[in-house]
């Protein structure tokens, strides 16, 4: 099969393979942390392996008689597998443009290669049965290379499939079950990682949801009955409002803060707590409350320190940020209005935020301590955070400023290690101090090598019990580890003093 025409063909199948993989699967649609999408982890998984089969057998064998055969039906049966794929994905997800028209090019580029095979394939199997031994030089190398990566994804792809009961998290409805029923909540900021779970949860509860959004596109994402709108004016004088939730602001650890940056990341917060402001001055009916967001970088960088809610702050521009957030706010108290304003850590799930951006390098050995691993990560598992909203509105006791944190902080090497033993991967690498300072600036010097080390005592002190105080147990349920508990896990009211060093 020394066809030069035919290999390029291949060539470029596998590149558009394994854009689709890394791109698509791998990156925006993270299917293997998709509990919906077991069926199509399989397909893929058994097509994969399929191909690594196609790859191996044209670069060093020439097959004939039944052989030849064999590998007919094989690619016969890789077009009907693609086929229900095709079905699948429709059924149980929305796809991205790119990755449609990436599957069109993929299946004529398929059939291209099948037309071109097809005369070797018919001769080889009129031929007695047998094995002939062929090199084609690179074109061989390639195909190995190729066999070699598909593979790889064809086990990947068929353990993740193995795990999707395991990441299901339950019925989202009692994570809000401490609020009255039927009320009327307003989100800002709804269609982000943490906005989603909530709108869920909400919805699955019977509550009346309104959702604020700048893209209606990712509204598409949101459980349903749900209100869009992407303007407060939409909402009218009249229309009842039981409690706001201000989730909104450009993501502060996605790029270099540069100056249009940080000007994007003040003006995107106070701007719209301003417009939460004017909306309920006009409001015929006040909301009870208001869950304005923050975060723990209110307190600036201050090492090994415990901090409660009544510690101070140091300078640093996430403690700019969170001033001028909750400046912004606790004018809103001056219209009668309870406040909450939500100090909240490093958010974990696997559906979004720095976990889901860790997961895929961890899995395939990558994961690493970041500098010398000893900065505080104070966190909060994605459920346990929309419980910490719906006590904060249910709770009229609970007000200002509230850490949205679990109980026991871990410092950055404990969590790596933590992560890999859940995923049963080793932890080879350290990404150097001076090279996340250099590269990432003060985003990466105030995010990633500095924390802090924060108590959520307003919280335990008003008797709130998290799910998930422990990082390393948590980690290997929301993971879908094999040792993860099968019954629900218990809540935990934590002792602030397990945290004393």
């Amino acid at each position: 099969m020394d066809n030069p025409i035919l290999w390029t063909l291949i060539s470029i199948q596998v590149v558009m393979g394994a854009f689709d993989t890394l791109v698509h699967h791998e990156g925006s649609e993270r299917l293997a942390w998709r509990a919906s999408q077991k069926t199509e982890l399989r397909l893929h998984g058994v097509r994969n392996f399929f191909y690594a089969v196609i790859f191996l057998c044209f670069a060093w064998l020439e097959p004939h008689g039944a052989f030849a055969i064999a590998l007919s039906v094989i690619l016969v049966v890789e077009i009907m597998i693609t086929l229900w794929d095709f079905v699948e994905e429709d059924m149980t997800r929305k796809l991205p443009g790119s990755e449609r028209i990436n599957h069109t090019l993929l299946a004529l580029n398929y059939g291209a290669i099948l037309a071109l095979a097809a005369p070797y394939l018919l001769e080889w199997s009129s031929m007695p049965t047998g094995v002939v031994s062929v090199n084609y030089g690179w074109w061989s190398v390639m195909a190995t290379a190729s066999a070699l990566g598909v593979g790889v994804f064809s086990a990947r792809d068929l353990l993740a499939a193995g795990r999707s009961d395991r990441l299901d998290r339950g019925d989202p409805a009692k994570l809000v079950v401490a609020l009255p029923p039927r009320q009327h909540i307003l989100i800002t900021g709804g269609t982000g990682f943490i906005g989603q779970r909530l709108v869920q949860a909400l919805v699955a509860a019977g509550h009346f949801v309104t959702v604020l959004t700048r893209d209606p596109k990712k509204a598409d994402m949101l459980s349903n009955p749900v209100r869009v709108i992407s303007n407060l004016d939409q909402i009218h004088n009249a229309d009842p409002c039981d409690a706001i939730i201000n989730l909104a602001g450009d993501p502060i650890a996605s790029g270099l803060w540069t100056r249009k940056k940080r000007a994007r990341i003040l003006s995107s917060r106070v701007e719209m707590t301003r417009d939460i402001h004017a909306l309920i001055q006009r409001l015929e009916r006040k909301p009870n409350c208001l869950v304005n967001g923050s975060a723990i970088g209110w307190y600036g960088l201050r090492g090994d320190e415990e901090l409660s809610e009544d510690a101070g702050s140091a300078p640093a521009f996430v403690h700019d940020i969170c001033r001028e957030w909750e400046d912004a706010a606790a004018k809103i108290e001056e219209l009668g209005i309870r406040v909450v304003r939500l100090r909240i850590g490093l958010v974990l799930g696997v559906d979004g935020g720095v976990l889901a951006r860790l997961l895929t390098p961890f899995e395939f050995g990558g994961g690493a301590v970041m500098g010398d691993g000893r900065q505080w990560m104070s966190w909060i598992e994605r459920d346990d955070l929309v419980r910490v909203m719906a006590f904060a509105i249910a709770h009229e006791d609970v007000n200002g400023a509230v850490n949205a944190t679990a109980p026991n902080p871990a410092r950055n090497i404990d969590f790596t290690h933590a992560l890999a033993r859940a995923l049963r991967r080793p932890v080879f690498l350290r990404a150097p101090h001076w090279v996340l300072a250099n590269l990432l600036g003060a985003m990466g010097r105030e995010t990633l090598l500095a924390g802090q080390r924060v108590i959520p005592s307003r919280l335990l002190g008003h008797g709130f019990e998290f799910k998930y105080p422990d990082l390393a147990p948590m980690l290997v349920e929301i993971t879908g580890g094999k040792h993860c508990q099968t019954e629900e896990a218990p809540l935990h009211h934590h002792d602030v003093s397990q945290n004393k060093a």
